[in-house]
């Protein structure tokens, strides 16, 4: 099994996300978050490189920003259909507001997912 080589902390995570690429868009449940990325659990994932626009809102706390497609799966292939986006480049601002998001997310009990959950770097 290939290591994980994440460099940010994930957690688990039941937000909803709106998702812009490749002239589709997506209304999805996010499986794990973190300062570098996103798991979006999704039937219907985009093509590897594809940058997307993505929307995080949990009440008054919201998160808008670029991201690219890093690795998709389809269902089937060890683990949830879906796929794990990286943010691009954030504002200080949009930094803040995501790291309170993942710490009301670890609230609630949000704790670390094992390294089957997502196959690649987020």
């Amino acid at each position: 099994m290939e290591s994980d080589k994440r460099l940010h902390a994930r957690v688990t995570s039941r937000l909803r996300c709106w998702c812009e690429g490749h002239e589709v868009t997506l209304y999805a449940r996010v499986g794990n978050l973190s300062e570098g990325g996103l798991f979006l659990k999704t039937q219907t994932p985009l093509a590897t490189g594809v940058r997307t626009r993505v929307k995080l809102e949990e009440g008054e706390e919201g998160v808008d920003a670029e991201a690219v497609v890093v690795w998709a799966r389809e269902e089937g292939e060890g683990g949830p259909a879906g796929m794990g986006l990286a943010f691009m480049t954030l504002e200080q601002v949009a930094q803040e507001r995501l790291r309170r998001l993942i710490a009301l997310e670890r609230s609630r009990g949000g704790v670390t997912p094992d390294a089957t959950e997502a196959p690649r770097s987020v």
